[in-house]
């Protein structure tokens, strides 16, 4: 009587073409997940960039971009225009009128509403008519070294 063989028999080779086919899917798999670390981590700053192109472009001024929901815009790993667009288009447009005048501060602005005198003139008055037009301000632009 012969012994059973206690070797196991030789599995079948894999087929060339199914090995291709798993390892095409392996690559796949992994070009996704690296694909989808690069979305979630750029995809926010790629968002930003564009709310702030389409910010200056209308002549609006963006809210502090930490208060914005950034990701938001950012659907299937790609940046949704028209979604920033509509954001955008909603923000208030600036004020064509400053809300405030614009020349406070800026020092005397205009002529003067006195009429003033010059070197010539002091010359031609007498010491009461000097001393009445220095009180009216007429000697304002003497002093400041004009004329």
């Amino acid at each position: 009587m012969t012994e059973p063989s206690t070797e196991t028999p030789n599995p079948p080779a894999p087929d060339a073409a199914a090995l291709q086919a798993d390892f095409e899917n392996a690559l796949e798999a992994a070009r996704a997940e690296v694909r989808q670390a690069v979305t979630s981590e750029y995809g926010d700053r790629l968002a930003q960039a564009e709310l702030r192109a389409h910010a200056a472009a209308a002549g609006v001024e963006l809210p502090a971009l930490q208060y914005l929901n950034v990701g938001a815009f950012v659907t299937d790993g790609t940046v949704n225009s028209d979604a920033i667009s509509q954001f955008v288009s909603s923000l208030p447009q600036p004020a064509t009128k400053p809300a405030f005048a614009q020349n406070l501060g800026l020092g005397r602005q205009g002529g003067s509403p006195v009429p003033q005198r010059t070197t010539a003139d002091i010359s031609r008055m007498t010491h009461a008519q000097v001393n009445a037009a220095f009180h009216a301000g007429q000697f304002a632009a003497l002093q400041r070294g004009e004329t």
